[in-house]
């Protein structure tokens, strides 16, 4: 099991050498996990090699090859088991201001058998990315998902959440409100920069936001640190 910060790692080599193949070097990696200084990076890079994700070829300046990504990175891999929307998180770069969630209440469509949702942008289910800005188009969907209240839609970017069943590439339909019960997966937004998508726990007066990826760990923070911008109540998937 890979922690958090070393799948960040393993992430970012993956996507850098995919767009450019070329290795990202340390101090890019340095940058980009928020890290003071490249001896952390240096440490990770050896973990890495010793699980076996990344081989360093020899004789050659930043030369690295990732052999393999976490199993939980492949969602065809993972059983999808535990999600039911009745019951019921860009770039890799620093995270942008979120602005508030204002959406529209949603109009119906078809003779009320299906609705309009406004889809607002990307939430993480992984790493930290902007989310919520505005509304990008719309999407329909059945009018029995949503119940009451009002929604908007968001497109899901990692794989934090997918033992949940929500994969990568997914969109969530959200019902707006400011509250939650523990077990619910929400939108949570961290000191009122950091969207992302996660499990609402309790923990005494704290709050902790859990993954559904044992790849990640549950996040803890302070009551005044969290604000619940709603809760998911359906899923959309499309397949390719």
């Amino acid at each position: 099991m890979l922690t958090r910060k070393q799948q960040e790692l393993l992430l970012f080599i993956h996507e850098r050498m995919k767009e450019s193949g070329i290795p990202p070097s340390f101090d890019e990696m340095k940058d980009a996990l928020d890290l003071a200084s490249k001896s952390g990076i240096h440490r990770l890079i050896t973990a890495l090699e010793e699980r076996g994700f990344i081989r360093r070829l020899p004789n050659r300046a930043r030369a690295l090859e990732v052999i393999k990504l976490p199993e939980a990175y492949n969602p065809s891999l993972q059983p999808r088991r535990g999600f039911s929307p009745s019951v019921i998180e860009g770039s890799l770069g620093k995270p942008q201001m979120v602005a508030p969630v204002a959406p529209k209440p949603a109009p119906s469509a078809d003779n009320g058998n299906s609705a309009s949702v406004p889809v607002m942008g990307r939430i993480a289910a992984g790493v930290p990315i902007s989310a919520i800005q505005n509304n990008t188009h719309d999407i329909v969907v059945p009018a029995d998902m949503l119940g009451s209240g009002e929604h908007y839609a968001l497109e899901v970017k990692g794989d934090s959440m997918i033992d949940a069943g929500i994969f990568d590439g997914d969109t969530v339909i959200i019902r707006n409100g400011s509250t939650a019960n523990p077990g619910d997966i929400v939108v949570a937004l961290v000191d009122d920069e950091e969207a992302t998508l996660k499990r609402f726990r309790r923990k005494g007066a704290s709050i902790a936001l859990e993954a559904a990826n044992p790849a990640y760990e549950t996040r803890i923070f302070g009551p005044d640190r969290v604000k619940v911008q709603g809760k998911l109540v359906g899923l959309i998937r499309r397949y390719h």
